[in-house]
C-alpha cells in the first residue's frame, strides 16, 4: 500500500489523540496549585531547547506532548494557579475550554451572518442574555438601536468607539479627508493604556488626549472635565470623546458615570464606558450601583475573560445606537456581497469590529452561562469579593501595612509602611519564591501592592496562605534591615 502522505488526522485517531489532550489538560489542572506561579525561565531558554529547524517529516503526537511539559510548560507563567493575584484575572473553566474546542472544530469564519447564521445569532442572542444578567440599559439590547458584539479585548472596544465617535463628530467626513488635529478626548489619568493606544491608532493624535486628574478615591473629577472641554472649545477645539472606567486596572477606581455622562450629554460628546474587570460585579444585584448612570453612555463593554470564567479572548462591546458604528467601519467589496446582507434583516458583525474575519467565540460564552447559571456565577463573584475585603481586614489589623485606597470589590491595594524599596523588596522576594504572584502600581505616587482575588480556583486556604507568606517575608526583609 502506497504511503499516505497527507499527514490528515483521521476521525479515529482525532479521537484517541484528543483523549490524550484532555487527560493532560485534566492532569495540569490538578497540579496548576504545586507550580511555580511565575516562570523562572531567562530570556531566550526557551528558544534554546527547541530545534533550530522545523521537521522535515510529521512527529508523532505523543512526542509533541512530551515536549510541552518538558520544554514549554517550564516557561508558562500560570494564569490558571490558584495563587495568581496579579494584573486582573484572565480566568478559564471548564465549560469555557469546551466551548472553545467546539468552536475550533467547528473552524467557523462568521464575518457575515450568510457565512453562519448561527454563529451570529447566538452571539446577538448570548449578548442580550448578559445585557439582561447585568440589568444594562434597553438602548444596549438588539431589539432597539443598539446592541452588543463580542470584541476580542476591550482594547478593540475601546478603539471602535473612537472610530465610531470620529466619525459621528464630524459627519463622517475624517474617514475620507483626516480629522486634521482638531479633535479632542478626554479620559481619567487612571484609565487603562487602551484608551491613549487608541488615540493614536484612529488619528486622534496624543497630543489631543486630555487626562483628567482624579480625586482621593481615583475617580475622575467632572468639574475638572468640564473645564477642560470648556477650555478647548474656546481654543478652536472639537471636543468629542470621553471614557469613563467602572473599576480601573490600577486601583479599581469607579468614576462617577452619571455626573460624566450629564457632561457628555450637554455637550453632545460620546461616552465610553469601560466596565474592564468590575462589570461582571454587575451580575449581583447589590453591586450594581457601580455603573449608576450607565444610560448616559453611547458604548460599554466588559471582559468575561477576566471574572466570568470565560476564557481568553471575549470582551461584550455595546452601543446604545449601532448606526454610527456601522457607519464608520462598514465596507462592502464585491465579493461579499449576498442576500441576506442587502436584505437589511441580519447583522453582520464584520461591520462592528476592526478586522474582517471573527472566531466563534460566542460559544465558549454560552456554554459558561448555561453551565453556571447566573445564581452560580454571583455564588463565585461574592465569594471573591468576600475573600478580598477580609484580607483588607487583615491588612488594617497590621501595624506594619495599610490600605492604599478602600477596596470596592475583588482589587486590594496595599503596602508595608516602610517606603518604596521595602515594597519592592517584598514583592520582588514574593514573586520569586514561586508561591504567589503580585504585581504593583503607584498610588499617591507611592509604591503600591495589588492583590486581586478573582481566579476561578482561588479558595480562602489559598488567600490565607498568601498572607501568612507576605507577613512572614516583610518580617525577613525588616530583620535585615535592622541589621543593615
Amino acid at each position: 500500500m502506497p504511503e499516505d502522505k497527507s499527514c490528515h488526522m483521521r476521525p479515529a485517531e482525532f479521537r484517541r489523540l484528543g483523549y490524550a489532550a484532555i487527560d493532560w489538560i485534566a492532569d495540569y489542572y490538578e497540579r496548576v496549585e504545586s507550580l511555580p506561579v511565575l516562570s523562572r525561565v531567562a530570556p531566550g531558554e526557551i528558544r534554546a531547547m527547541l530545534p533550530a529547524r522545523p521537521p522535515e517529516r510529521g512527529e508523532p503526537f505523543e512526542a509533541v506532548l512530551k515536549d510541552l511539559g518538558e520544554k514549554i510548560l517550564p516557561g508558562i507563567t500560570h494564569w490558571q494557579s490558584p495563587n495568581f493575584f496579579a494584573y486582573f484575572p484572565a480566568n478559564a473553566s471548564g465549560p469555557a475550554i469546551l466551548g472553545d474546542l467546539i468552536s475550533s472544530g467547528l473552524g467557523v469564519q462568521g464575518m457575515l451572518w450568510s457565512t453562519s447564521p448561527a454563529c451570529t445569532e447566538l452571539e446577538t442572542h448570548v449578548l442580550d442574555w448578559m445585557a439582561e444578567m447585568l440589568d444594562l440599559p434597553p438602548d444596549f439590547r438588539s431589539t432597539g438601536r443598539g446592541g452588543g458584539v463580542i470584541q476580542d479585548s476591550a482594547s478593540s472596544a475601546a478603539l471602535c468607539a473612537l472610530i465610531a465617535a470620529r466619525e459621528r463628530a464630524t459627519g463622517l467626513a475624517s474617514n475620507e479627508r483626516g480629522c486634521g488635529g482638531r479633535l479632542a478626548a478626554y479620559t481619567s489619568t487612571q484609565a487603562h493604556s487602551s484608551i491613549e493606544k487608541g488615540v493614536k491608532v484612529a488619528g486622534i493624535g496624543r497630543a489631543n488626549l486630555r487626562l483628567i486628574d482624579v480625586d482621593a478615591g481615583m475617580a475622575l473629577q467632572p468639574e475638572l472635565l468640564a473645564r477642560r472641554i470648556d477650555e478647548d472649545r474656546r481654543a478652536g477645539l472639537l471636543p468629542f470623546f470621553v471614557a469613563a472606567t467602572i473599576g480601573t486596572t490600577s486601583s479599581n477606581g469607579m468614576d462617577p458615570i452619571r455626573a460624566i455622562g450629564r457632561i457628555c450629554r450637554e455637550q453632545g460628546l460620546w461616552l465610553h464606558v469601560d466596565g474592564a474587570m468590575a462589570g461582571t460585579a454587575a451580575i449581583c444585584p447589590e453591586f450594581r450601583h457601580l455603573q449608576d448612570g450607565l444610560e448616559f453612555a453611547d458604548s460599554y463593554c466588559f471582559n468575561p475573560h477576566k471574572w466570568m470564567f470565560t476564557n481568553f479572548d471575549c470582551d461584550c462591546f455595546y452601543v446604545g445606537d449601532r448606526r454610527p458604528l456601522i457607519q464608520a467601519l462598514s465596507i462592502l467589496p464585491e465579493y461579499l456581497r449576498n442576500q441576506a446582507t442587502e436584505s437589511g434583516a441580519v447583522i453582520d458583525y464584520r461591520d462592528w469590529q476592526i478586522p474582517l474575519g471573527r472566531r466563534f467565540r460566542a460559544l465558549k460564552l454560552w456554554f459558561v452561562i448555561r453551565h453556571y447559571g447566573v445564581e452560580g456565577l454571583r455564588w463565585h463573584v461574592r465569594r471573591h469579593v468576600e475573600l478580598a475585603q477580609e484580607f483588607a481586614r487583615w491588612v488594617q489589623a497590621d501595624p506594619r501595612f495599610e490600605l492604599a485606597v478602600p477596596p470596592p470589590l475583588n482589587l486590594v491595594c496595599f503596602r508595608h509602611r516602610g517606603g518604596d524599596a521595602l515594597n519592592q523588596a517584598l514583592m520582588d522576594r514574593l514573586n520569586g519564591g514561586g508561591e504567589l504572584f503580585l504585581t504593583h502600581t503607584r498610588v499617591q505616587d507611592r509604591m503600591t501592592l495589588r492583590m486581586c482575588i478573582g481566579q476561578t480556583q482561588t479558595e480562602k486556604r489559598h488567600v490565607e496562605r498568601a498572607w501568612r507568606r507576605i507577613r512572614e517575608t516583610a518580617a525577613d526583609l525588616e530583620s535585615h534591615q535592622a541589621e543593615s
